[in-house]
């Protein structure tokens, strides 16, 4: 028997005709970091909803802490925190107020309600707001103090749902430290998330899912690693050279055009033989390059050779989802 604090075993979820998972399997040791990484649509959404029991699953098996997510519900539900892509606070309320609701509604002992919200609200830096209704604070205090709503009962698993959606750099970076600590003192969480950064500076391990599927997983260094060890970019005068730098490129190494249009990224293992192959084939071809450089791999570098398409935005045949879900496989 597993020991694992979430295990998910072959989990299917569909909507009538739309496949949102779709035979996900994953396990988390207690006390480590799970990032799910894809795109919206990718069925990460779905996913944390069945594992907090809020949608039942239609095939597989899942546990938290060894309760099963269909069969005990209730067990589930005590033992973990759940913080979604919006902040779920009553902005009518107070801070300090919304803290101890939810202390009320998860029936913590009444003489521990106060001195717990106090806690936390000292804990995010929300103590000189506390008193203030929560629809004056901003986008990242609202959603500060949603994840210490998410933990005023001490769950030891926590769920956090693509937390930093909508932030600012600064209020990203809050948030992060925040969740460093939450780490550090040995919680178990999953990460769903769109920003590699994210999933790189706080997963222990990720997995990449798209279209409802595991499509890759280790750490951001082993992901790294399936693609290459070395990425050169080279920047031509034109879209119409870079076209013709690709082409030939493609010899060297796995080439993608950038966002630029005017700059291929062509990722080697063996840098310093591959720098002259670059130089050589460029020159055969005649064309000069404005710029090189040479680069480790990044995490978006390992999603586009994966998917085909960056991690913040839609697969390809998404663009026609209507509002509420996908059309196809796949929904988040």
């Amino acid at each position: 028997m597993s020991d694992a604090a979430i295990l998910v075993e072959d989990l299917g979820k569909r909507f009538g005709d739309i496949v949102a998972v779709d035979g996900v399997s994953l396990e988390v040791p207690p006390g480590t970091v799970l990032g799910l990484l894809g795109p919206n649509g990718a069925g990460k959404t779905t996913t944390v909803r069945v594992l907090t029991t809020i949608l039942r699953p239609d095939s597989g098996r899942a546990t938290v802490l060894g309760y099963d997510v269909a069969t005990q519900p209730d067990a589930v539900r005590t033992s973990i925190g759940l913080a979604g892509q919006y902040a779920a606070v009553d902005g009518n309320l107070t801070g300090r107020e919304n803290l101890r609701m939810v202390g009320r509604l998860t029936h913590q002992r009444k003489p521990l309600i106060a001195p717990r919200a106090d806690e936390l609200l000292e804990r995010f830096g929300l103590t000189g707001a506390a008193d203030r209704p929560v629809r004056t604070y901003s986008g990242g205090m609202r959603r500060r103090l949603d994840l210490a709503a998410a933990l005023v009962h001490k769950p030891p698993v926590l769920f956090l749902d693509e937390p930093t959606t909508g932030l600012d750099p600064r209020g990203r970076n809050d948030l992060w430290a925040v969740i460093g600590e939450l780490v550090a003192d040995g919680m178990t969480l999953l990460l769903t998330t769109q920003y590699l950064e994210e999933a790189e500076r706080l997963a222990d391990r990720i997995m990449v899912i798209d279209g409802g599927r595991v499509i890759a997983e280790g750490t951001a260094g082993e992901l790294k690693q399936t693609l290459g060890n070395t990425v050169i970019e080279v920047r031509l005068a034109g879209a119409a050279d870079a076209e013709r730098a690709k082409g030939r490129l493609e010899a060297v190494g796995a080439a993608e055009m950038l966002d630029d249009g005017r700059t291929v990224a062509v990722t080697v293992v063996d840098a310093g033989r591959a720098v002259v192959d670059v130089v050589r084939t460029l020159d055969t071809a005649g064309l000069t390059p404005e710029w090189l450089t040479i680069r480790e791999p990044t995490l978006d570098d390992v999603f586009l050779q994966l998917t085909g398409h960056k991690a913040e935005e839609p697969a390809p045949d998404e663009a026609a989802e209507p509002a509420g879900g996908r059309t196809k496989r796949g929904a988040a």
